[in-house]
């Protein structure tokens, strides 16, 4: 299975302490170059920093060797989700990993398995790896953006 993973979802599965659902559930994840850079930047949290510092081995830096077409290039999206969208296209990858919406309509428009945090998430709750309930509070402490509306269904789903 090939997964390709934005910053964003790394960052706060690191934030709440459930960066180790991802190799319970994806033997490797993938991130390409410019993903691991801006996990290094100094405006990435110093838990982040860390983490990248010292990687472990299931998490794989692959450059894509094709450059993003036009297309890609037009949305307004950050060089690591670009980046990622081109590497996970080169690869036939199974999942994308990614948060920002532009970014994974541009995913999905290319044919690509788009799921985010919340999504990783709920498949960790399914294999029983984690409480949703409680995970999805501490993500509720971050600067993560969720509706209430989700919030509350995702609620809903874990109490079943």
């Amino acid at each position: 299975m090939i997964i390709v993973a934005d910053t964003s979802p790394i960052n706060y599965l690191i934030a709440i302490a459930q960066i180790e659902v991802l190799p319970k559930l994806y033997a490797a994840v993938l991130i390409p170059p410019t993903v691991k850079k801006e996990l290094q930047s100094l405006a990435a949290p110093v838990a982040v920093r860390q983490w990248i510092g010292s990687p472990p081995k299931w998490l794989q830096v692959r450059q894509p060797t094709r450059t993003p077409d036009a297309d890609l290039m037009r949305i307004r999206i950050d060089p690591g989700e670009r980046e990622a969208i081109l590497l996970a296209e080169e690869l036939g990858a199974d999942e994308i990993i990614l948060d920002d919406l532009r970014g994974r309509r541009e995913a999905e428009r290319r044919n690509l398995h788009a799921i985010g945090t919340l999504g990783v998430l709920q498949a960790a709750s399914r294999k029983r790896l984690l409480d949703l309930r409680e995970t999805l509070e501490l993500l509720r402490s971050t600067s993560f953006y969720i509706t209430e509306e989700l919030l509350e269904r995702l609620m809903a789903e874990a109490k079943e």
